[in-house]
């Protein structure tokens, strides 16, 4: 780009025309950039400014370095600049004769850069410097990006074929590493070989050209393969682990909402309970105001008796004077008895007259009364009937609460409609109730009018009768007896109301503790609700360990097969190279073939253990699996039995509705 080739103008005194020109002929998609300075024979200046260019925020992804003859001094300038690069993904500085100081930097570059991934370092020197070499291999162990090293014709020895080993011991992401035509040799080989056992992400090792045993190079190809099949394997795993997640979140989902489903019912019971208790509230206010009505009603009965026994009183002491006043007058009636003999026989044809007249008035005030009794006990009948069928309306209405639980949702405006005819119903009930009582009322008035106006004229024909005195005292005696008789007959009356009224008072209170035992009923299901809450928490901490179980068993399972695959991978590796120099070699080597056949005979036992080893995980990951349905099973059986409690919730509901003292009058009418 045009930017960076004026940038090294400015930075370089001399600047290099090739090197300018690669610059500015710099182009690719930002991020993937080449920046091919390979065969360029750069300077220590031009190396410099490459090196300030290098850190900033410079398109460049490849870096080609090849055969540019750097010197010590310009490779820890460019690498040093590359340090803090985050850019580059791929670097090559094969051809440049590297050494002690190449390899130092190298090793910092590898320490403190997160972004190169692939470095190819083919044809140098960085194995004939141990401590140099040392170094380089300590960045490389504290690396975990790259992922490529090619180490071809770099002098490396069976040292530092060690160094390389302890370093691929600590690094865990290099997946390919070429170290062809080396000098490692057996020793060497070896080290690698012992590595791969804790290396578990190494998929290609080239050790052609080293000197290496072909049976040391059939056991790393073997350890290759089973890296490689690890990673298959592990990603496999991870596939089923993520679908396994998956499920157990809907799972879990599935369980919130079934959850959410129970509380909404139990909220709704809640409010339907609420609903029928202000309901029963307001009939027990009816009621309540229905007894203080009849309370009224007899208080004014009270009151009329209490003003006839005065009248009674009063009529007694005139009786009383007119006796004395009898006394007087007997002298008097004597000497007058013979005179008014005859007409006294009229006057008790006409007398017996108006007895027989008083006693039909009093037989029809009677029967009267008796038909207002009658008509007040059919008005109690039917307040009664009424209140039947109250009770009958309210376990219908019980009925079809229990009934709307199950159907929710369809038959909510079927409930309103209900509701509203059974308030409609109620009312015209009350209605006529009110209409009957005040015809009753009415009636008791014209009646209470017409038995004054008797008692008005009955009042006058007293008056007019007491100049016979004499001969009505008898008729006034029996009077007397009749009303004392109608007294005891009006305080049973009064007796038996107050009886009614009891009765009334105990309805009410059997009512009250219903209500109480609701209210128990509720308290228990909100226990109820809490405990199931605190069983879906276990029961989700539960599946919490369980996934935790499975996880551990999965890392263990990986880490066995990992082992295994690296011995398998080293056993092809060295059995393939071992093949390709004993077929150059087969004359000169004949005593080595026992030794091979000896080393195929421990493959194959190797390779049959592993494959009995393969088998036992496999059945460990199907018993795991077997476990984790039987969880699942548990879960859904739980989940039923939660249905199944709520159910039961229900049922014992309506059979505490259906048990109560309402229930029963309902169900033996």
């Amino acid at each position: 780009m045009a930017e960076l080739g004026r940038a090294y103008a400015r930075l370089c005194a001399a600047p290099q025309e090739p090197v300018l020109r690669r610059l500015r002929e710099l182009g690719g998609p930002p991020g993937r950039a080449r920046l091919d300075l390979a065969a360029q024979s750069l300077s220590l200046e031009t190396c410099g400014a490459l090196g300030r260019l290098l850190p900033g925020a410079a398109p460049v992804a490849e870096l080609a370095l090849g055969d540019c003859g750097l010197s010590e001094e310009g490779l820890k300038l460019l690498l040093h600049g590359l340090c803090s690069n985050t850019t580059v993904k791929s670097l090559d500085l094969k051809g440049n004769n590297l050494r002690t100081m190449g390899a130092e930097a190298l090793g910092k570059l590898l320490r403190k850069n997160k972004s190169i991934r692939s470095l190819i370092l083919e044809w140098n020197s960085l194995g004939v410097w141990e401590e140099g070499f040392s170094f380089f291999c300590q960045g490389l162990g504290a690396n975990n990006v790259l992922q490529l090293l090619d180490l071809r014709n770099n002098q490396i020895n069976h040292q530092g074929a060690g160094e390389l080993a302890l370093a691929l011991k600590q690094n865990a992401s290099l997946q390919e590493l070429d170290l062809r035509w080396n000098t490692v040799g057996l020793l060497g080989g070896r080290a690698l070989l012992n590595c791969l056992h804790s290396n578990k992400t190494l998929k290609r090792l080239e050790l052609a050209g080293n000197n290496v045993p072909s049976d040391i190079l059939k056991a790393v190809e073997q350890a290759m393969d089973h890296n490689q099949d690890r990673q298959t394997i592990l990603s496999e795993t991870q596939n089923r682990t993520s679908i396994l997640s998956k499920e157990i979140l809907s799972l879990k989902d599935e369980k919130t909402k079934q959850f959410l489903d129970l509380m909404d019912t139990i909220d709704k019971q809640r409010e339907e309970i609420a609903r029928s208790g202000r309901i029963s509230a307001a009939r027990v206010s009816q009621l309540q105001e229905a007894l203080e009505e009849q309370h009224s009603i007899m208080n004014s009965l009270k009151a009329k008796l209490q003003m006839t026994e005065a009248a009674l009183a009063l009529s007694e002491q005139k009786v009383h004077n007119l006796g004395e006043l009898l006394n007087a007058t007997k002298q008097e009636q004597t000497s007058m008895a013979e005179r008014h003999f005859m007409e006294l026989q009229q006057q008790k044809q006409e007398s017996a007259d108006r007895e027989s007249k008083l006693l039909r008035d009093l037989s029809a005030a009677s029967e009267k009364n008796l038909l207002l009794r009658n008509q007040v006990d059919e008005l109690e009948k039917k307040c009664r009937v009424q209140q039947d069928q109250l009770f009958q309306v309210k376990q219908d209405l019980t009925n079809t609460t229990a009934e709307l639980k199950l159907r929710a949702v369809q038959a909510e405006e079927r409930l309103e409609t209900e509701k509203r005819r059974f308030k409609q119903s109620l009312e015209d009930v009350e209605s006529l109730r009110l209409k009957e009582v005040d015809h009753m009322t009415q009636h008791m008035e014209a009646s209470e009018r017409s038995m004054q106006d008797r008692i008005q004229r009955l009042e006058a024909i007293r008056i007019a009768l007491e100049e016979e005195l004499s001969k009505v005292k008898a008729a006034a005696v029996t009077e007397r007896g009749r009303a004392e008789e109608e007294l005891i007959k009006v305080r049973s009356q009064a007796r038996l109301e107050e009886q009614r009224l009891e009765h009334l008072e105990e309805k009410l209170r059997l009512m009250a503790e219903s209500r109480d035992e609701a209210q128990s009923c509720c308290l228990k299901q909100k226990q109820m609700v809490s405990e199931a809450q605190a069983k879906a928490s276990q029961l989700s901490l539960h599946a919490d360990g369980l996934r935790r179980r499975v996880e551990e068993l999965l890392q263990e399972l990986n880490s066995k097969e990992e082992e295994k695959v690296t011995e398998v991978n080293k056993v092809k590796v060295e059995l393939q190279e071992q093949i390709g120099h004993l077929q150059a070699e087969r004359t000169a080597q004949e005593g080595l073939r026992e030794k091979i056949a000896a080393l195929e005979r421990q493959l194959k036992a190797l390779s049959s253990n592993h494959r009995e080893a393969l088998l036992d995980k496999e059945g460990e990951i199907s018993m795991l699996l077997e476990k984790l349905r039987m969880k699942e099973a548990e879960i859904s059986r739980m989940r039923e039995e939660e249905a199944q409690r709520a159910s039961f919730l229900q049922k014992a509901i309506m059979a505490y509705v259906q048990g109560s003292p309402l229930g029963t009058h309902s169900c033996s009418k």
